[in-house]
This record gives structure tokens, C-alpha cells and sequence, in this order.
């Protein structure tokens, strides 16, 4: 029997998805001041959206169960995942990371037969998101939207430009870390539930996304390939006036970075090491920029209202999830993960028993191609919508702009995952 609070807290996870596709208007609002812009500043912040709803959540929790009852909900929540995301986006943005990635991406486009200023981009939008297979995904969506609001994002205007790219971004992150079976949210919620480790993810997504994401980088490319060779696009950093990085200051932020992405289990360990890293960071400032730590936590608190709404969710959708042939789980789990967390998606999927191979590669395949539709449809979105919303009109992403750049990406995905596979 449904309870209550199932109902209430389904109604808030709606109202809250509304307002998600609602902050350019709070932001236009907030723009025109007023007495009341700064209710609309906050209103306007998509990292708060789910944050605000939680603790309304909680406060009618309060009220109707008792305050012991509201906190013994959160005790069973798990909120590893947001703080690995606060985490892993502090050092992997810090400018020792940085720098090292840029010296990585600049050696590959050298080596590819295109002018350099095609191949740069073209390796930031394949290479980096490919690279979340091993540093998972929130790390390579921290360092691609860095590195594009650094050499593409600055300049004022060019909202298409911008919205193609992270239409792009987006969906390549989602794909790009299932070729491991650690890297990625959605993926790590059932991998050892269904039996499926690295081998079982590389021969049977990873060669699909690995292509997807190569398509979706040399189409964007493609059209924007004259304004990258006019310099319409890009630009330099502002860095190379400053003290070059010392090497040994990159390999111990490497060694923090590799730490704390082989602790991601473990929040006790992560959490010990960043304050370690902050430590090392302060020790040796004159080597790094201004660490992301209100845009983590901002990340942080966006992921964690998610956790606390999606946890009662479960009435619904795992139902809705275990009634479904294969074909269309596959477009309900894409549908879906737009308006629901893609790894909470596979985590109820997960749940419902009697499944074959085929349901199972549906499920996880849909979330995955789903995964770059909206802010809240992947776990790494956030991170690249707090770094690059500042560079947008308003300073703020449309969730229905993004939703519209992401929707060719998307079907290229689902092309690919459709295939035929040795499940059909």
C-alpha cells in the first residue's frame, strides 16, 4: 500500500523537475533586481532546485512522522555518490590537473592529420569524455567543461555554439565511461548484480559508445569547423604568463586524483584525502587557481536532494520498469532518465527479478543514452552546468535549449545500442 509520504514525496520530485525547467525565467527575474532578486538568484540556481525540495521534503516528514522518523529516512539514505562528486570535482579542476590534461589533449591533436584548431576541439569533446571510463565520468565532465570554458566559453554571445557543445558533452560523458564497469553511475549500481564486469562492458557497450562518441565529436566539429579555423572560437587562456606548474606538484595531484577515484566507495577515505589535497593545495598556492569548492558543494547539494526525493520513488517506477518488454524499456529507461536520475533508474531496474541478459543490457543501455538530456538525467551533469552556466545569456543554462542541442547526440547513441547484439 502506497503511504503518504510516497505520495507527497512524488508530488515534490515532480514540482521540482517543473522548477528545473523553470530557472531561466527566475533568472530573467532576478536579473530586473527588485526587492525580491535575491529570493530569485536563489530560485534561479539549478544546483539548489532539488536541495530546496528535499528539505521541504523533510520538514513534512517532520510534521507527520515525528523528527525521529525524518532523520531515520536519511540515515538509510547512501550520499557517497554526491560526496565523491563534490570530491573528485575539487581536484580533478584544480590547475596542476588542469595544465596536465591540456598537455595531454594538445599531444594527441598534434598527431591527428587536421589543423590544430580542429583537432583540439575535436579531442576535448571525444578523448576527455572516453577518459571517464577511467577517471569516471564526474572527473572527465569536470575537466572537458573546464577546458571549453577556458579556450571557448569566455567570449560573450555564441549561445548556439555553447549549447551545441554541451548538447554534445553531455551525452558523450554519459556514454563514455560505460566501458569499464566502475566509472559510470547507472553502471556501477547493478554491475555486480547482473555478473558484469570490465570485459563484459567493453565488448558489449564499450565499442558502441567508443563510436557513438567519435560520430558526435566529428559532426560537431564539422559544423563548427570554419569558425574554429577564423578564430570566432577559441582563444588563449590567460596562463602562460603565469609560474609554469612544477612537475612534481602535477604527479601528487595525480596521486590525489587516482586516490581518491580507487577510495570512491569509501567516503571515509575521499573525504580524509581531500582534506589532505586542500592542505597541499594552500602549501604550494602559487601553483593553482581558486579550487572549485562552492561549485562542488553546490554540485554536492544538487545530487543530494536527488537522493532524498528518489528514494521514494520506488512505488512507481519499479513497477512501471518490471512491466515492460525489452525494446520498450529501452526507450521508457531513455525517456525516463530525463527526468529521473539514470543510476537510481538501473538501481530499481535492478530490483525486479526473473529478468533476462536482454532486459538487462535494455535497461542500462537506455539510461546511458538518456543520460545527457537534462541536468538531472547523469550525475556528472551538474558539475558541467555549474562550471559553464556562468557563460551563458542570463548566466544560466535552458534545460529546453540543452534538451533540444542534446537530442541528435542522443538518437546517435541509441542508434548504436540498438544494433544487434548477441542478446537478440
Amino acid at each position: 500500500m502506497v503511504s503518504h509520504t510516497e505520495v507527497v514525496a512524488s508530488a515534490l520530485f515532480a514540482i521540482a523537475i517543473i522548477h528545473t525547467f523553470s530557472v531561466p525565467v527566475f533568472a530573467r527575474l532576478a536579473n530586473q533586481g527588485g526587492r525580491h532578486a535575491g529570493l530569485w538568484h536563489l530560485l534561479s540556481e539549478v544546483e539548489a532546485v532539488f536541495g530546496v525540495w528535499a528539505c521541504a521534503l523533510f520538514v513534512w516528514m517532520s510534521l507527520t512522522l515525528g523528527v525521529h522518523g525524518a532523520v531515520e529516512y536519511l540515515d538509510t539514505r547512501n550520499f557517497t555518490e554526491p560526496a565523491f562528486v563534490f570530491v573528485i570535482m575539487v581536484v580533478a579542476a584544480s590547475r596542476p590537473i588542469i595544465e596536465l590534461v591540456h598537455l595531454g589533449v594538445d599531444g594527441v591533436a598534434r598527431v591527428l592529420p587536421v589543423r590544430g584548431e580542429l583537432a583540439r576541439f575535436f579531442v576535448i569533446m571525444t578523448l576527455v569524455p572516453v577518459a571517464g571510463s577511467l577517471v569516471t565520468e564526474p572527473a572527465a565532465m569536470t575537466l572537458a567543461a573546464l577546458l571549453l570554458r577556458q579556450a571557448y566559453f569566455r567570449r560573450p554571445g555564441q549561445d548556439g555554439f555553447k549549447y551545441l557543445t554541451i548538447g554534445v558533452l553531455f551525452v558523450n560523458v554519459s556514454i563514455g565511461g560505460v566501458l569499464t564497469a566502475y566509472a559510470a553511475p547507472p553502471v556501477l549500481m547493478v554491475a555486480q548484480t547482473f555478473g558484469w564486469d570490465t570485459t563484459f562492458m567493453a565488448t558489449h557497450f564499450g565499442w558502441r559508445a567508443v563510436t557513438a562518441v567519435l560520430i558526435n565529436g566529428l559532426v560537431l566539429t564539422w559544423i563548427c569547423r570554419p569558425f574554429l579555423l577564423n578564430g570566432e572560437l577559441g582563444h588563449t587562456t590567460g596562463e602562460e604568463s603565469r609560474e609554469p606548474v612544477s612537475r612534481v606538484v602535477m604527479a601528487v595531484h595525480v596521486l590525489f586524483l587516482v586516490g581518491v577515484v580507487l577510495a570512491s566507495h569509501h567516503i571515509k577515505i575521499f573525504m580524509a584525502l581531500l582534506v589532505l589535497f586542500i592542505g597541499y593545495a594552500h602549501a604550494y598556492k602559487r601553483h593553482q587557481s581558486p579550487l572549485l569548492l562552492r561549485e562542488g558543494l553546490m554540485v554536492g547539494f544538487f545530487l543530494a536532494g536527488l537522493v532524498v526525493l528518489g528514494g521514494l520513488q520506488q512505488w512507481w517506477l519499479q513497477d512501471l520498469l518490471g512491466g515492460l518488454s525489452p525494446f520498450v524499456l529501452y526507450l521508457g529507461a531513455t525517456a525516463l532518465t530525463a527526468v529521473t536520475d539514470n543510476a537510481a533508474l538501473t538501481y530499481l531496474g535492478s530490483l525486479v527479478e526473473g529478468t533476462n541478459e536482454l532486459w538487462r543490457y535494455m535497461l542500462v543501455a537506455g539510461a546511458v543514452t538518456g543520460g545527457g538530456l537534462t541536468v538531472i538525467a547523469n550525475a556528472p551533469n551538474p558539475a558541467g552546468f555549474s562550471i559553464l552556466k556562468g557563460c551563458f545569456g542570463d548566466g544560466t543554462i535552458s534545460p529546453l535549449k540543452l534538451l533540444g542541442a542534446a537530442a541528435i547526440p542522443t538518437l546517435v547513441a541509441a542508434v548504436m545500442f540498438l544494433l544487434p547484439n548477441s542478446f537478440s
